[in-house]
């Protein structure tokens, strides 16, 4: 076995990190090692955009290794945690490289987490420090990270970023700025952390339960950017605009931020993907990539004004996160007048892309192929056996950046795990000609009725096809005789009426099977969704159990 760099960490087999490293994938070198040999490159080239800043390759690094020195003045050391919890912007790109150059692990949390989660996250990774905005969307998580400094044992500093400093607060962004290289760049050229260390901890993305910790080093990290970037079609003139919460998986490494940064791109920070600003970013900065959600694909189809917005710059639109409705998916090109890139995948490993050259119906139909030829993909049924061809199941996988285990999760990881190493997605697809996935839907979307198995993306899909229909969910809705049946959660579009017969109609029109139909439906002015901006299944089942419930007690009671 190949010694894991830091308790807890589950490493890949020898024979395995020897196959990975004979075939190129893990390079033996640091994930900033090869980002500062892009900037030695193109130093004068802006690296870096938020709002009016603007840092050169030159300024960018020379920025990280200095705060990376001040991170150590302040008694943090390699292998120590900082919980990150930051807003897209210029700070949560410098501390990241920071932390990645002295070998102190960022662990990527999200703005909408709370103290239920930065609690547990900040015990579990042992953190050293926090580092937060003071206050966000009317949220002071400043006083949040110092009431958790007085929890947690190992939690020593509030790193905040922001006018409204408390005395206790470190200023992240004076700790940020400044730099102008010399004996910091010497300093850190010449301790680069082991490329089999941990680069990252990013969060596991279920929507019950608290999120696991997911190690990502420094060689399988920079393989999953730098491949991802291959896919996408990134080089020296991308232009990536991060408008997705930058420490998730998707906007940091596929390819994300850090993919532009390894190419010699420019990357661009905004705080959301609202449709106005995002078009005048991407009109402003000539945005060639960016990476959205199903939701915001839909928000940004209906927003855009071809007469208003100039998107022509904009070459690939990755979507992501979440299974994109067919329907969707064949207005991109029309629409937007970019590529289509569907994107499947997880903060566990593997990733899926369709090319940006497959036919049209590839790209609209399929949620893409593995991006490693050594990415192991199987898909079975509940007893483990491999399905045929075609048919639903649930996608194991294993691979050179799919990690073999959460950090310090053994009972977790004896039920996400096989034995052999497989890692169990709990995604249920079907494998098609050409290697491509087709994504049914979590475990739990599979809705069982009377021993029927029903797709839910399959029931979305075809609701989608009403004009009326802006955005739906299929859930199953428990039944005491059949066990599960379908309902749907409809937003529907301004001025439309959307009826139970209309979705049904319809469905009977395609010559849909009749134990697919919906037999219910809830309409609602918008669906909840996780902090990762996916819709919460979860919540709406709870929701529909409630119904239930109030439905079944007597009105006199």
């Amino acid at each position: 076995m190949v010694t894991p760099i830091a308790d807890g960490v589950v490493p890949w087999p020898a024979e395995y990190a020897e196959r990975y490293v004979a075939a190129g994938y893990w390079e033996g070198r640091s994930l900033p090692h090869h980002i500062w040999q892009q900037a030695d490159r193109t130093p004068d080239k802006v690296a870096l955009v938020d709002g009016d800043l603007r840092l050169t390759y030159a300024e960018l690094v020379a920025r990280a290794d200095t705060a990376a020195t001040r991170l150590v003045e302040l008694g943090l050391r390699a292998d120590d945690r900082i919980v990150v919890q930051l807003p897209n912007g210029w700070e949560f790109v410098v501390l990241t490289l920071a932390c990645l150059r002295a070998g102190i692990v960022p662990v990527m949390a999200l703005p909408g987490h709370r103290h239920h989660e930065l609690s547990y996250l900040t015990e579990h990774a042992e953190a050293a420090a926090i580092a937060v905005p003071d206050e966000l969307r009317g949220f002071d998580h400043q006083e949040l990270a110092h009431r958790l400094v007085g929890e947690v044992p190992t939690l020593q500093h509030a790193l905040v970023s922001g006018p409204n400093l408390q005395k206790a607060s470190v200023d992240l962004r004076a700790l940020c700025s400044g730099g102008s290289g010399g004996s910091d760049r010497g300093r850190w050229d010449a301790v680069e952390p082991d490329s089999r260390s941990v680069a990252v901890f990013l969060l596991s993305g279920g929507t019950t339960g608290l999120p696991k910790l997911i190690a990502r080093t420094h060689d399988d990290y920079t393989y999953n950017a730098k491949r991802s970037g291959e896919a996408s079609g990134m080089d020296e003139d991308t232009v990536y605009l991060v408008t997705l919460p930058a420490g998730h998986n998707f906007p940091l490494a596929c390819p994300g931020l850090l993919g532009a940064l390894l190419v010699g791109g420019r990357v661009v920070m905004l705080p959301s993907p609202e449709p106005e600003r995002a078009f005048r970013t991407i009109a402003e900065e000539g945005v060639t990539h960016t990476a959205v959600v199903p939701a915001v694909a839909q928000r940004w189809l209906d927003s855009y004004d071809e007469g208003r917005w100039d998107l022509s710059s904009l070459r690939v639109l990755q979507v992501g996160g979440a299974r994109l409705a067919d329907e969707v998916a064949r207005k991109i090109k029309p629409v937007l007048g970019c590529t289509l890139q569907q994107v499947f995948g997880m903060a566990e490993g593997l990733l899926n892309y369709t090319r940006l050259d497959d036919p049209d119906e590839i790209i609209v139909t399929t949620q893409g192929r593995p991006m490693c030829p050594d990415d192991e993909v199987v898909v079975v049924d509940p007893l483990g056996r491999p399905v045929p061809p075609g048919e639903p199941g649930s996608l194991l996988t294993r691979g050179p950046y799919t990690p073999r285990g959460y950090y310090k999760a053994e009972q977790q990881n004896a039920r996400a795990f096989t034995a052999d190493g497989w890692y169990r997605s709990g995604d249920i697809c079907r494998l098609v000609a050409g290697g491509n996935l087709i994504v049914e839907g979590r475990d739990k979307d599979m809705i069982n009725r009377g021993g029927e198995k029903i797709s839910a993306e399959e029931v979305e899909n075809l609701t989608y096809m009403l004009d009326g229909v802006q955005q739906v969910a299929a859930i199953a809705m428990p039944d005491p005789g059949l066990g599960e049946r379908v309902c749907l959660y409809v937003v529907p579009r301004p001025g439309a009426d959307v009826t139970l017969a209309d979705v049904r109609q319809s469905m009977e029109n395609k010559g849909v099977a009749a134990y697919k139909l919906p037999e219910r439906l809830v309409i609602c002015a918008e669906l909840p969704t996780t902090k990762v901006g996916k819709i919460d299944k979860s919540a709406l089942r709870t929701d529909i159990a409630a119904r239930l419930e109030e439905e079944r007690v007597p009105i006199d009671r």
